[in-house]
């Protein structure tokens, strides 16, 4: 009986390549689709589960109270951590202390190096379960010790053994090689970390760091529970273990005031449940896999629609079939059967098309995704996952066909009495295909219309006025001591080259903000009121250097010592002052490292339009510039008739020059400032891909559709160029039922696309308006392509001489 199925189906799909190549290329596409997307998906909810103690680990984060709303930081007191261990350290296996992630020069021999790490405690490789190629676990034992990733040390030393050998961090920090370990994948948190060195070492030679109070938040804290020992419950014990060592100390007022709480967030939601508001976890990234997860299915059913609706188009030249089936004693469910057999072989041949597809394009799709997936085909897990894909889409795909087409009655549709599709649906035969077609082209329209919006959000958001001039701008990071006390020599030889406008320094790059600061007082203030303010470090040229926009008052000048004592702030800062204009304002500041922790007054000398320098897609922070502190960046204004390719063997030269023990590093403004888009950017090719291949699998179905309708009017059409009918005519009469089901379409996605992109645009709070003719130009557009698809069989079919019409069987 197989083989007899099997020469059926083949001979099937064989007389009728047209529609089986639709059939198979529409389904291949969308389950093509659905295998990339379930590919990203696994590689999502996977994240950080490389590591062994994935659910036992976690990371103490602290909330703090701002106007009233509870404000989350990674960053904790320096203090804290022995407070833990000595205290609280009951439902945790291992606490460790870290440094943030940071770039650091590495150099052995004559190589050097700028690569990623932190300085953590020892027991953190037995925590991770790092998995070493070279020495042990206990290789930060070693107080001078430092471990490298497996790339990071075949970069420093090829293939000679690099245990024991000498490394230099920056130039203050000699560390000897007592571990590699194998580079982290991807999808983890410390995927960018090239080395991890001793923190015994770092504090040794950074004795400042335990002098810092507990109102100075500078080091990460990792934990690993206990055994018996849950998040909740860990968290609920040290929600006050900072309040309660500081709520004593007069000098920590403020930090108290702010009540803070401590809590740990578990491993198994760095990555997907990574946004905070008001002191609890948000979606995070968890809510693009709902979304894209959503759009893989529906691009799949779509294909599947479209298998469903050729098959019952195509039910009169089968419905004799079933007819002699049955009146020779055929049983309904052995045909069904069949059906089904004809369905699951062709989305076995549309699943060996995708796998083939995909293997091709993925490396494509890494790119766009910004990921490093493979196909697994040594996992038997994905071949389980295959088999039941394929047999979903088999029955999504083959059950309306199979229950349709086997439902015809034999004597109706052997005696000839009419077409079979009013043996059982009548005369409403077409309106679950009607139903189907409008159920596709709703979707594809509602796909543009996302796509739309999502790079209207990304366009709003890149033409936001910033400040200053990204044109032309370096900026060098000072990552070794060589560069302190050498700024003017360096801004000379560089004005010199004359490929240089201007030179400065700052506390932070000018596309990010590294230092922010409490304790700010004016007169008028109100009582009980506290903020935030970036604080940042900059020299006199910076003005000129980044183009800064004054609203009123001057820029710093050497002219007046006293600009040492001056602020130069932002319309942000401006308006909380509640002053018309600030200029001459005086504005008292306490802060335990930037003023001693003695209050000091400064003046406001002037008053700079908002510079976006964090996410473009938030308010600019309110921000205090000033002229002491230490800065930690060149910014390099090149001259705007000369070319940055020009410009940079110059600019190398003079560092090479005058800081030869620094690799030459540098960033261009602009390209960091793109940089912000990125994840809104990947969204929105994501989702204009996708909704591409929807439409085209929406436009096969109504090819496929409309040849076969065109097929099925042959005679009614040659009659009517009998009688008179125009082209235009018999072109209209064709067109207007797939016109005016892909309306319908337009109609239905404009609620469905207008809620769920403002539900998104609400994650924005710089965000754009969702305007009517977006909708109005997709529903257009889909009408357009709509015409386009149809036109070519319905004039064609017009276009036929009527003879030949006529004599068709």
């Amino acid at each position: 009986m197989l083989k007899n199925y099997l020469k059926i189906i083949l001979r099937n799909l064989w007389k009728n390549k047209g529609y089986s190549a639709i059939n198979i290329g529409g389904l291949a596409i969308g389950m093509g689709v659905a295998m990339l997307i379930g590919l990203w998906i696994y590689d999502e909810l996977s994240f950080n589960r490389y590591f062994k103690n994935y659910d036992r680990i976690g990371q103490v984060l602290q909330n703090q109270v701002e106007h009233g709303e509870k404000k989350t930081s990674f960053s904790l007191p320096v203090p804290y951590v022995e407070e833990l261990k000595t205290h609280y350290a009951g439902n945790f296996k291992r606490i460790v202390a870290s440094t943030q992630t940071g770039e650091n020069i590495l150099t052995a021999g004559e190589t050097k190096l700028p690569r990623n790490g932190q300085f953590i405690e020892a027991g953190a490789l037995e925590m991770f379960a790092l998995r070493m190629v070279r020495g042990s676990w206990s290789a930060l034992d070693d107080q001078q010790g430092i471990i490298l990733a497996q790339s990071t040390a075949r970069s420093l030393f090829g293939d000679a053994d690099p245990m024991n050998k000498l490394v230099k961090v920056d130039t203050d920090l000699n560390l000897k090689v007592t571990g590699v370990y194998e580079d982290f994948p991807q999808n983890t948190r410390f995927s960018d970390v090239q080395f991890m060195g001793s923190w015994d070492y770092f504090l040794e030679k950074n004795r400042w760091m335990k002098d810092k109070k507990w109102d100075n938040h500078a080091i990460w804290i990792f934990t690993q529970l206990t055994d018996n020992a849950d998040f909740h419950t860990a968290s609920e014990a040290i929600r006050l273990s900072e309040l309660n060592a500081i709520r004593k100390m007069d000098d920590m007022r403020e930090e108290a005031a702010t009540r803070p709480e401590m809590w740990i967030h578990p491993m198994k939601d760095w990555h997907l449940y990574s946004d905070f508001r008001n002191g609890a976890v948000g979606e995070g990234p968890v809510k693009y896999i709902w979304m894209v997860g959503l759009i893989g299915f529906f691009v799949l059913l779509l294909a599947c629609i479209n298998f469903v609706n050729l098959s019952t188009a195509r039910s009169e030249k089968r419905a004799r079939e079933v007819g002699v089936r049955k009146a020779i004693g055929s049983m309904r469910i052995q045909l069904i059967g069949q059906f089904f057999s004809e369905s699951f072989l062709v989305v076995l041949l549309s699943f060996v098309v995708s796998l083939v597809g995909v293997a091709l394009s993925l490396s494509w799709f890494n790119n766009l995704a910004a990921k490093q997936m493979v196909i697994p085909w040594d996992n038997v897990y994905f071949w389980i996952c295959s088999a039941g894909f394929i047999l979903l889409t088999s029955v999504l795909a083959g059950s309306y066909p199979a229950i349709y087409l086997t439902s015809f009655q034999p004597v109706k549709v052997l005696k000839g009495s009419g077409a079979p599709r009013r043996t059982y649906f009548g005369r409403f035969a077409y309106t679950p295909r009607q139903i189907l077609v409008v159920l596709q082209f709703t979707i594809s329209i509602s796909l543009i219309v996302c796509t739309s919006i999502v790079y209207r959000q990304i366009k709003f958001a890149k033409e936001r006025p910033v400040g200053y001039s990204r044109d032309g701008l370096l900026m060098i990071p000072m990552k070794t001591e060589d560069f302190y006390g050498k700024t003017d020599m360096i801004r000379t030889e560089l004005k010199n080259t004359g490929m240089v406008e201007e030179v400065a320094e700052s506390q932070s790059p000018i596309t990010g903000v590294w230092s922010s600061n409490e304790g700010f007082s004016w007169k008028g203030m109100p009582e009980g009121f506290t903020e935030t303010f970036a604080t940042l470090t900059v020299s006199q040229e910076y003005a000129e250097t980044v183009g800064w926009q004054f609203v009123s008052g001057r820029n710093f000048s050497k002219d007046f010592a006293s600009d040492t004592s001056g602020f130069v702030i932002n319309e942000s800062a401006a308006r909380l002052l509640s002053v018309d204009d600030p200029v001459g304002m005086a504005v008292s500041w306490k802060s335990q490292w930037m003023t001693d922790n003695v209050r000091k007054s400064f003046t406001v000398l002037g008053v700079v339009k908002d510079m976006v320098m964090e996410s473009p897609f938030t308010p600019v922070k309110p921000t205090v510039f000033f002229l002491f502190g230490s800065p930690n960046w060149i910014n390099i204004k090149l001259h705007p008739n000369v070319s940055s390719v020009a410009a940079l063997p110059a600019i190398e030269s003079v560092f090479r020059k005058l800081v030869p023990a620094a690799p030459f590093e540098y960033k261009f403004a602009d390209q960091e400032y793109d940089a912000k888009f990125r994840t809104e950017e990947r969204i929105g090719k994501l989702a204009g891909f996708f909704a591409t291949l929807a439409v085209l699998i929406s436009c096969l179905d109504l090819f496929g559709l409309a040849s076969f309708t065109a097929e099925q009017r042959t005679k009614e059409i040659g009659i009517r160029k009998v009688l008179g009918a125009s082209v235009a005519a018999l072109w209209g009469m064709l067109s207007k039922d797939f016109v005016s089901l892909v309306a319908v379409s337009s109609l239905l996605a404009v609620p469905l696309a207008g809620y769920s992109m403002s539900e998104w645009l609400q994650n924005y709070q710089y965000r754009t308006e969702i305007n009517w003719w977006i909708f109005a130009l997709a529903g257009a557009g889909a009408l357009v392509l709509t015409l386009a698809t149809v036109s070519y069989q319905a004039i064609k079919a017009a276009v036929m001489n009527p003879v030949t019409s006529l004599k068709t069987e």
